[in-house]
């Protein structure tokens, strides 16, 4: 059945004004425009709606039923295509769900959530791990920013580079590398554990290192850049990380950092979120303060 949801402000002016004529001044129609509205809306309800009582119009007891719900549906529909209003962050109630590296979770974190109690209280931050695996939970809304290294995927995906990093070398400060200049052949001679969320045993850094004939022995992949620089700590192993990024947990950890004695590209941060997200206020403003925090936290000395 086709139904002529034109037809719902119309009612709503009769239900409301009890009069053909005021209706019509209320939507700017003439009366014989009206009066032929009022019939299609008879015809679509099956009931007369305005009846004669003497010298003015009454409402059937159906009118009299549909006369509220009809506007809260009118109500409604005004709201859905009234333009968005500002954004009161100071009555913003919402759950962001923001994934990323683990470093860049305790980098990031603390200066995010600080703002977002200053300025929305009734906001909420979920801080997502970094799965083992690609997901579609941009795709899905399961996650509204997701914060790393990789490009958009897929066409729907909106990313901006945020900031850049790069890589040095974390140690305890009793190790022997802590001494004397840090060539290539004393940093592939040294134990080494890579970070990586699969278990990988190999990255891009061995490839920089065979190409100058050398090999390094990693002895532990770690989930995460924590867990690593406690191995180091603890040991005499040794792990490369971003240095800005990373800097915070390092310092606290009491480990030193040196540079990497190879040639390596700038480590890339780019967030990454839904298209579906572009026009959100709110969402913008979260994004505008990752990109701010990010972005300050790259230019720090590291």
């Amino acid at each position: 059945m086709h139904v002529d949801l034109n037809l719902l402000p119309a009612l709503d002016a009769l239900l409301e004004e009890r009069s053909v004529s005021a209706a019509a001044a209320r939507l700017h129609l003439s009366q014989p425009a009206m009066s032929r509205t009022l019939g299609r809306i008879r015809d679509a309800t099956g009931d007369p709606i305005l009846v004669r009582a003497g010298r003015t119009m009454a409402l059937t007891p159906r009118a009299l039923a549909l006369r509220q719900e009809v506007q809260a549906i009118v109500q409604r529909a005004h709201a859905v295509f009234a333009p968005e209003r500002e954004l009161d962050l100071a009555r913003l109630e919402r759950t962001f769900t923001v994934r990323c590296h683990d470093a860049l979770t305790t980098a990031l974190g603390a200066r995010l959530l600080r703002a977002v109690q200053e300025q929305a209280p009734l906001v909420k931050v979920r801080l997502l791990a970094e799965p083992a695996g690609d997901t579609d939970d941009l795709r899905h809304g399961r996650v509204d920013l997701e914060i790393g290294s990789t490009e958009p995927a897929l066409p729907e995906i909106r990313g901006e580079l945020v900031g850049e990093d790069r890589l040095v070398v974390a140690l305890r400060r009793a190790h022997p590398l802590a001494r004397g200049r840090l060539t290539a052949r004393r940093y592939a001679q040294a134990l080494h554990v890579l970070v990586s969320r699969r278990g990988r045993l190999r990255d891009p850094i061995d490839e920089a290192l065979e190409a100058l004939g050398l090999r390094r022995r990693v002895v532990a992949a770690a989930p995460t850049c924590a867990a690593a620089i406690h191995f180091a700590h603890e040991s005499d192993l040794v792990v490369a990380l971003p240095a800005r990024v990373c800097g915070p947990i390092v310092q606290a950890m009491g480990l030193i950092t040196r540079p990497l004695p190879l040639d390596a590209p700038e480590l890339r941060i780019v967030q990454l979120w839904h298209q579906r997200c572009e026009g959100d206020k709110a969402h913008a403003w979260l994004r505008g303060h990752t990109r701010e925090i990010l972005r300050a936290i790259c230019r720090e000395e590291a």
